[in-house]
């Protein structure tokens, strides 16, 4: 159980405490907002309803408690990957050994990020320098709460910026153990400030634009939902006459179906050329029927969607548990064509022209990643090229990459900003320039 052990000091009865100035706090509220457990659709877990009051308390310290700092923050959250992975397993639903890999993988960008930019971090001889963004807010989905969670909060505070953490209700646990992995038990207490990391928790309606709003944050960083970074709707995948068509099968299971569909790099419409498409949609299929249903416990490949609510996003649909589905012969004024039902079902619209593939993929007002799966590295370069896309692979699924990679996320409606390890840090900075007039010339004019 996640309310023994490494978790214990943090539960008062059934309800989770957030974290505050070093501590783990109940909330002057009295009141809990409930995490519904996918699987069983019954609580699984309690966490605190924080007050504007207690919002406004926890930006006032972050201001007194931000300095600069370098320590690494992989070693605690190796120690702990089990228990972590487990909250991933009743929170979200997430298959066991997926869990365990987010959890393993997420130690990468941390140890990278300190390595990779102790160079830009270092004092150099330029006359105009980086100054801190001070305080910041960080808000992310439900789908991959410590991956992501990992990513924003390490160039935060390589860039010497103290932060406050608001997640969804849906994934509050793994995020608050990163509070707990960050704060005051990997590193030295004397080093630290009280209140450099913070965690608030409670409804969105109450305090999440509270705090998005607050004058107290210089910067946000956001994942999901209509607003911030990496919203997808369709990312497409293209498929011409010559694809090695195992290959594309493999990749559509894959880039479509893992963790049931709910990733935002989800192959999410397949836009097949017709002279290929019944031997590549039954292929699909049969990959399709080797998948595993059922409770993420025990590891099944399908497991599942987060919410009731999601499942009810797709027609025809019994509780959470959603049968992996590919819909051929899908036609462009189908809702299905167009909108993103995050889950494990996909369609196919047979094209008869690349032109034609590439028109329905830029007729989205969304383009974060697409791919393009051709034996022509010629015709290849030509589509990612006119793809208004932020990522094309090329004869491989969308992926989000290292988390070290610079990366533009999407184009149009498909985020502001990117993330990467300069292009995070430079979102966590602001130049500051510092002119000294002196009485006479210190330099000869050529």
């Amino acid at each position: 159980m996640a309310g023994t052990g490494v978790f214990e000091e943090i539960i008062d009865g059934d309800v989770y405490k957030y974290y505050s100035e070093g501590e783990w706090r109940k909330s002057s509220s009295g009141k809990s907002v409930a995490i519904i457990n996918p699987t069983t659709r019954k609580t699984h877990y309690k966490v605190q309803a924080c007050t504007q009051v207690e919002v406004n308390k926890v930006m006032e310290v972050a201001k007194t408690a931000q300095k600069a700092w370098a320590k690494t923050l992989s070693a605690l959250l190796k120690e702990h990957r089990e228990p972590i992975a487990e909250c991933l397993v009743k929170e979200i639903a997430k298959p066991a050994k997926d869990a365990v890999i987010e959890v393993r993988i997420s130690r990468r960008p941390v140890g990278d990020l300190i390595s990779y930019t102790a160079e830009e971090g270092l004092p150099g001889n330029e006359r105009t320098k980086y100054c801190l963004t001070s305080k910041s807010s960080w808000r992310f989905p439900f789908n991959y709460p410590v991956n992501l969670a990992v990513s924003k909060i390490a160039p935060a505070l390589i860039a010497g910026n103290s932060l406050v953490l608001k997640p969804p209700t849906q994934k509050y646990i793994p995020c608050r153990s990163r509070g707990r992995s960050s704060h005051g038990t990997l590193l030295p207490s004397g080093r630290v400030p009280k209140g450099l990391i913070s965690c608030v928790t409670g409804k969105g309606s109450e305090i999440g634009d509270f705090l998005t709003m607050h004058p107290g944050v210089n910067c946000i960083s956001f994942t999901g939902g209509d607003t911030g970074i990496a919203i997808s709707k369709k990312d497409a995948c293209i498929v011409l006459e010559d694809a090695d068509l195992d290959l594309v099968a493999a990749n559509i299971v894959k880039g479509g179906f893992s963790y049931s569909g709910q990733r935002c790099t989800a192959v999410k419409v397949v836009l097949v050329m017709e002279l290929v498409a019944d031997s590549l949609v039954e292929k699909v299929n049969a990959k399709l029927a080797k998948l595993t249903v059922g409770p993420p416990e025990d590891d099944c490949d399908i497991t599942p969607v987060v919410t009731e609510s999601s499942a009810n996003f797709i027609e025809g649909l019994e509780g959470n548990l959603i049968w992996p589905l590919l819909l051929d012969h899908v036609r462009p004024d189908m809702r299905i064509a167009w909108e993103e039902p995050f889950g494990p079902v996909l369609p196919v619209i047979r094209i008869n022209s690349i032109e034609e593939g590439i028109h329905h993929c830029n007729a989205s007002n969304f383009g974060l990643q697409g791919c393009v799966f051709t034996r022509d590295i010629v015709k290849a370069i030509m589509i990612s090229d006119a793809m208004e896309t932020g990522t094309v692979q090329i004869n491989s699924a969308p992926a989000r990459g290292p988390d070290h990679f610079p990366s533009r996320w999407g184009l149009k409606d498909s985020g502001i900003g990117s993330q990467g390890i300069t292009n995070s840090i430079n979102m966590m900075t602001k130049v500051k320039s510092t002119v000294i007039n002196l009485p006479s010339p210190s330099y000869t004019m050529g």
